[in-house]
């Protein structure tokens, strides 16, 4: 079909991922969705389709505006995707500065008790 290039080009290509190995790994790890379904690696997107990029803890919405198979530079990558992510989301972004545990100073690395504790409440989120 002419328009359509693969998912995992597609990615590479317009500098979601900075390798289509990388790509193609999300992909396959289910990270990536079109209309609310994973998307295999080998899926064609063509111009109007929306991609979800799951990045912990954002999920990122991307418009294919043009799909191409070959990198473009940073500068006009915006005439080939158009990012759509909610402000609900990016918010999410900011609001991890205060999950970080403080430690005092000269504590020295978290014994393995902390350390499940850590994980635990981290997992909770």
């Amino acid at each position: 079909m002419p328009g359509s290039v693969r998912l995992d080009k597609y990615l590479w290509a317009v500098r979601i991922y900075k390798t289509r190995t990388i790509a193609t790994d999300v992909c396959r790890k289910g990270r990536v969705t079109m209309g609310d379904a994973p998307a295999k690696p080998s899926r064609m997107v063509n111009a109007g389709d929306v991609v979800q990029v799951r990045k912990a803890p954002v999920t990122y919405s991307y418009r294919v505006l043009d799909p191409i198979e070959k990198r473009v530079g940073a500068k006009i990558v915006h005439n080939y995707v158009e990012d759509i992510t909610p402000e609900d989301e990016l918010q999410k972004l900011h609001s991890q500065d205060d999950f970080f545990v403080k430690r005092d100073r000269g504590a020295g690395r978290p014994t393995k008790k902390e350390r499940r504790l850590l994980d635990n409440l981290q997992d909770d989120l």
